[in-house]
């Protein structure tokens, strides 16, 4: 049989489309977003509240969630936080409000970008599209594939690269954020790099983003908590006039 029969005898293999949730009361927004984004390859699914969005997420097919920040029962923050605690998919967070606390409130919840109304749906898919190739590209397509290994070990800790979860050197579970765990991957991607905050910030959310300094240190604070014990007090370095560094690996 020809090589040209048997190619086109093999099935083909398509990737499975982007599943796009967003989230938001205002009817006339989801239906704007909705069809944007359908006409651009993504599937989407709505929801008017926190309560539909969940019976939604239980399904597990979800690859990312557009959220309001205000809404009417549970808020977009509340939602967030709790989204990023149990590990779920991406947040990219819309607001109309628009000042610079509360860009750092939810960043610092766990969105993975923050984009405030009115926006020009463009950049929103630009966003979704720079947001999925983060996580593609830290995961790997298949999970952390071969170059990457699901277990890294640091000064007797071990991070779980596929599960997410963060294991002290005396064996016990610290739960991680999905904004904790990606700076952790930024500083152990770059071990003994000094770093900027502009430079952290670029890597973790991409170049022009609407983050803020002061977001990457109150992250930072928060994940040098975690990683603090008596024999590791300064991992994360903070390096006067530039920014901060991630103790060389021994």
């Amino acid at each position: 049989m020809s090589s040209a029969i048997q190619s086109a005898m093999s099935p083909t293999v398509t990737a499975a489309p982007t599943r796009i949730l967003v989230v938001d009361d205002d009817a006339d927004l989801r239906e704007l977003i909705s069809g944007f984004l359908s006409q651009n390859g993504f599937e989407v699914q709505t929801a008017a509240q926190g309560r539909d969005m969940e019976k939604i997420l239980a399904r597990g097919d979800i690859h990312l969630i557009v959220l309001d920040y205000m809404m009417p029962g549970e808020d977009g923050l509340s939602i967030c936080k709790r989204i990023n605690e149990q590990g779920g998919p991406p947040v990219i967070m819309l607001s109309a409000r628009g000042e610079e606390i509360d860009r750092i409130v939810g960043l610092e919840l766990g969105a993975d970008d923050y984009m405030a109304k009115p926006f020009h749906p463009r950049e929103l898919l630009a966003r979704i599209r720079a947001v999925m190739r983060r996580r593609e590209a830290r995961n790997g397509l298949n999970g952390f594939g071969g170059e990457k290994s699901p277990i890294t070990h640091f000064f007797n800790w071990q991070l779980d690269n596929i599960k997410r979860t963060l294991v002290r050197p005396d064996g016990i579970q610290v739960a991680l954020s999905n904004a904790e765990f990606e700076l952790l991957r930024v500083f152990l991607d770059r071990p003994g790099r000094a770093l900027s905050r502009d430079q952290i910030l670029d890597y973790l959310h991409g170049p022009n983003t609407d983050s803020f300094d002061r977001a990457i240190d109150v992250q930072i604070s928060r994940l040098r908590k975690k990683l603090s014990d008596d024999a590791n007090e300064d991992i994360i370095r903070t390096i006067r006039g530039i920014g901060y560094m991630f103790k060389p690996l021994k």
